[in-house]
């Protein structure tokens, strides 16, 4: 089976280095006419630079079709205008990948207001402009596919990583919704949890480990959920080579009788509420209450019935 995305326009944010490029690269390779968008600066989001246009120049020098973009993500109008010049050159825009992101990393005691929003602004905020700026386009053409980047900070936490990983985890929650309200316009959206040797993590990661999680390793899960045939609300971790899937899961409910529901009562059930068990995947957030009147049907239906069918 071979993916290819001939014909297809593709954005991709923070695209000047790291991740962002190698998407941006293999795309092209692929037959995907490119949007190259980056801010270009430190890490921490200040500053500027040309990375896009030279992200350009190689994918046009191997043979492809790119354009460079120098807006910004937390300015809607700016990624307005992103994706009408992208539609004015190629006509569409069929593929959204928000990779745009900085790190401000401080314990939260020691954490700024300014940077905890900051971090929300350009990750979370910042993702959903992009989106909503080619929202219409995907609607109106019944066909669109976003990538959310997330991270197992935002997952599973990470110590002093507080703005980052509240940033992370709206992200896998604003595909949870998004997927819901694209599905009959064929909009698909996933959310991926990269773990890449980049300009964010060159500090983070020692140096044998840095080269071993290079970020070429994460393109195969990031062009596969934005293919044609890709799946929809899946969230994937990706890096050195290793995958996997993650899900938001509950367990059954327990539904207590009105004269149980006291803290005291709570307390006592604790250890079956909390029992990792019997564990579901929903699909969309109106699963938790059918969950709850499934569990109340079960406790009332077994009052209900006679002492012989009870045993």
């Amino acid at each position: 089976m071979s993916i290819d995305f001939k014909d297809r326009v593709a954005i991709v944010t923070g695209a000047g280095g790291g991740l962002g490029r190698e998407y941006a690269l293999e795309l092209a390779r692929r037959g995907a006419k490119v949007v190259v968008n980056d801010l270009g600066g430190s890490r921490d989001g200040t500053g500027h630079s040309d990375a896009a246009l030279k992200v350009v120049e190689e994918i046009e020098a191997a043979g492809g079709t790119a354009m460079s973009n120098g807006h910004s993500v937390t300015e809607y109008d700016q990624m307005e205008e992103m994706v009408a010049k992208a539609k004015e050159k190629w006509g569409a825009v069929h593929i959204l990948i928000n990779n745009a992101g900085v790190l401000r990393d401080k314990t939260f005691a020691k954490m700024e207001p300014a940077d905890f929003e900051f971090v929300l602004k350009v990750h979370l905020t910042g993702s959903a402009f992009a989106t909503k700026a080619c929202w219409d386009t995907f609607r109106e053409q019944a066909y669109g596919r976003i990538l959310m980047t997330a991270s197992s900070t935002g997952l599973f936490g990470n110590f002093g990583q507080a703005n980052y990983g509240a940033a992370k985890l709206g992200l896998a929650g604003l595909t949870k919704t998004l997927q819901l309200e694209g599905a009959k316009y064929n909009i698909r959206v996933n959310t991926l949890a990269p773990v890449a040797g980049t300009r964010m993590t060159e500090d983070l990661f020692p140096e044998e480990a840095f080269k071993l999680f290079d970020p070429v390793n994460v393109v195969p899960a990031a062009l596969f959920l934005v293919s044609e045939d890709s799946p929809t609300n899946a969230i994937v971790g990706a890096g050195a080579g290793g995958y996997h899937s993650s899900w938001t899961v509950m367990n059954d409910a327990v539904w207590l009788p009105e004269g149980q529901r006291t803290v005291e009562g709570f307390a006592e059930n604790w250890s079956k509420i909390s029992e990792f068990s019997n564990l579901v995947a929903p699909q969309s957030g109106a699963e938790q209450s059918g969950a709850i009147l499934k569990a109340m049907q079960k406790v009332l239906g077994a009052e209900a019935a006679p002492s012989s069918a009870r045993g």
